[in-house]
């Protein structure tokens, strides 16, 4: 299971969430695949497009690989001036 990270207090849309996860290249071969049935969201077939997806949210490819929706934390860097 790959872990994507998505930014702290939002939701991203499942098209968005492929090509953030390298899966897919354009939001058209995302469509596709989405509305053919081929993606899974926490074990059910999922053909919209548009569904949020939250943390902890599993999204399953047709190759059987699963994504896991994570919170990216924010990151501080401390700077010596």
């Amino acid at each position: 299971m790959r872990a994507i990270k998505i930014k702290q207090g939002t939701t991203i849309r499942l098209e968005q969430f492929l090509k953030l996860a390298g899966v897919v290249m354009t939001g058209g071969e995302a469509k596709t695949l989405i509305q053919d049935g081929m993606i899974k969201v926490n074990g059910v077939i999922e053909e919209r497009r548009g569904r949020a997806l939250y943390p902890e949210d599993i999204v399953t490819m047709p190759d059987g690989e699963n994504l896991k929706v994570f919170y990216k934390e924010d990151e501080i860097v401390l700077r010596e001036d």
